[in-house]
């Protein structure tokens, strides 16, 4: 259709070249009626075109109406069969007493098993008389020496200092020529 649309606007092209070219009064009458019957028909053809588009799109929206309505439909049966089996395996398998039951057992086990860990984990080698004010004294001298390790490391290593030799040699070795 689009093909017969084209060819009707060439056959116009060539009425309004003939039009412009013509002096004849007559004969541009005569051309404007062949380009007036060409212009109904390319009018016919396009408005034929745009209802053919219109009806196809009608038919591509029912079509995915009616396969979306069926994805809707698997979607729920698929939904009953879950909520049937969900049902059945609460009612037979699931009970929340056994739920509850088990999740005390469990808080107690981990009760026992902390105290467990906090009975191992006691120093038996820390003396109970060590005085705090002993120990923070002792940390601070740690870190003054640790403040003196730091700053030795800081230094530059002999291999990255700059040298003091010269950059070339001035002399010959050994002194002398041949």
């Amino acid at each position: 259709m689009d093909a017969k649309i084209a060819q009707l606007d060439k056959e116009l092209k060539v009425y309004r070249d003939k039009l412009k070219t013509t002096k004849s009064p007559a004969a541009k009458k005569n051309i404007q009626k062949r380009a007036m019957e060409v212009l109904k028909r390319k009018r016919m053809y396009e408005t034929q075109r745009d209802q053919l588009a219109g009806q196809q799109f009608n038919i591509d929206q029912a079509s995915f109406g009616i396969e979306s309505a069926k994805a809707t439909v698997s979607t729920i049966s698929a939904m009953k069969a879950a909520n049937t089996e969900l049902k059945t395996v609460m009612k037979n398998d699931l009970k929340i007493d056994d739920v509850d039951e088990l999740a005390d057992d469990m808080a107690e086990l981990m009760d026992e098993f902390q105290e467990i860990n906090e009975a191992l984990a006691q120093n038996f080698a820390t003396p109970d008389d060590i005085d705090e004010a002993d120990l923070e004294a002792e940390l601070d001298m740690l870190g003054d020496e640790l403040d003196e390790e730091f700053a030795e490391e800081d230094a530059v290593p002999s291999y990255l200092q700059e040298s003091t030799l010269p950059a070339q040699p001035t002399a010959i070795p050994g002194g002398g020529g041949k």
